[in-house]
């Protein structure tokens, strides 16, 4: 049997293990120098002034909203179409998430609904990149500026790309990363937000460390042992050797985001001759990082077959993402339900995620899409969804 594609794997090499042994013989496991070198280093690539590393994406975020304030009585606009840490960072500290739609081509929020759902509660914007693929940045600013908006890009999905020839981190007031195994780069698990605000970066320094104002290395320089927790804050920590990780990862993005976009053109160009199957639209204004490869069949009862189907032939799809208000907790604690972002509703019941990470061979994306088109020979995809038809 062929053996499983993931849509999504980690890449790791022993330039990476070496660097992580090194940190684990020294004698910094955590708080020491790497973070710190991290912390610059991914700023300096984004060209942003600060960055701040914690343990995970949706740590990052949360520290996000705890920089900006966030708080009881407070909205936060946030795509329908994100993974749920998007708007669970907004619940974290009370506020209410208030989902906008997105647009039927690319799945980015839609900023003519970001401005209709704008209230007199409404604080920021979450702007979320969908697949790798930059949002309508100049329009949100607008929109964010108009209102007096605080605007932050959730960029999990898109280190490396660029909107306009400005690299993504340069595009919003907070802007997101994620470090988790299936991303661009990893550190097995972590995050970080690069800002130009210095207040907003010691806000986010002090939440990640319990809301304490000095760290180790300011008291050893005061000489004293005493410290003051100012704010609520959590243990949102990294470590040094997952730092480590991430430098000698970091090094190599370029090559994986070149990879990425090279097995998307090849998609591309497979499957322009299937009828049944629609590729999202990319902007002309954009680079595009591919965390994710994301096609659209022509109705659920296909892509719900076509789901079953390639999993049976150890091709690893998956569906990115349920419309967030549409899961249980939203619905029990927020009164969401069915009908609130219909084009998130109709996009959601057809897209399907295809296997995309560097690692993955030519010849590999040419059984994925076989072994699509098998599929779709299989459940009879044209003879029983109008064949000929237009659809979009």
């Amino acid at each position: 049997m062929n053996k499983f594609l993931p849509y999504g794997r980690h890449v790791i090499d022993e330039d990476d293990i070496a660097s992580v042994v090194e940190v684990l013989r020294s004698d910094w496991l955590t708080t020491g120098p790497k973070v710190g070198e991290l912390e610059k280093a991914v700023a300096s690539y984004c060209g942003a002034r600060h960055g701040v590393a914690v343990s995970s994406g949706t740590a990052a975020l949360h520290a996000a909203m705890h920089a900006l304030g966030i708080g009881p009585g407070d909205e936060v606009i946030v795509p329908a179409i994100t993974f749920v840490a998007t708007a669970n960072c907004v619940v974290y500290q009370g506020g209410t998430p208030v989902f906008a739609d997105v647009e039927p081509d690319t799945l980015l929020i839609d900023p003519a609904d970001v401005e209709r759902k704008i209230t007199g509660k409404t604080k920021a914007i979450i702007a979320v990149d969908y697949a790798g693929q930059p949002c309508n940045y100049d329009t949100l600013r607008e929109i964010a500026n108009k209102h007096g908006l605080n605007l932050v890009a959730d960029a999990c999905h898109s280190l490396g790309a660029s909107y306009k020839r400005r690299k993504v981190g340069t595009l919003a007031d907070l802007t997101v990363f994620s470090f988790h195994p299936v991303k661009h780069i990893t550190t097995g698990e972590g995050g970080m937000i690069v800002t130009d605000g210095e207040e907003l970066a010691a806000r986010m320094r002090r939440f990640r460390n319990h809301g304490i104002a000095t760290d180790h290395r300011q008291r050893e320089a005061q000489r004293t042992w005493r410290y003051e927790m100012v704010d609520l804050g959590f243990n949102y920590r990294i470590s040094d050797f997952q730092c480590a990780l991430g430098m000698s990862q970091l090094r190599k993005l370029a090559g994986f985001v070149e990879r990425r976009q090279e097995i998307a053109f090849r998609y591309n160009q497979k499957l322009a001759n299937l009828d049944e199957v629609k590729r999202l639209l990319v902007s002309e204004n954009v680079t595009h990082a591919y965390h994710l490869y994301v096609v659209r069949l022509r109705n659920n009862h296909i892509r719900t077959s076509m789901f079953k189907e390639l999993r049976d032939r150890n091709i690893g799809v998956n569906v990115h993402y349920v419309p967030v208000y549409l899961h249980p907790f939203y619905r029990n604690c927020f009164g969401t339900g069915s009908g609130q972002c219909q084009v998130a509703e109709e996009q959601y019941s057809r897209i399907i995620s295809l296997p995309i990470y560097p690692a993955l061979t030519d010849e590999e994306v040419a059984r994925v899409v076989e072994e699509l088109r098998l599929s779709l020979t299989k459940i009879g995809g044209s003879e029983n969804n109008n064949e000929g038809k237009s659809w979009s």
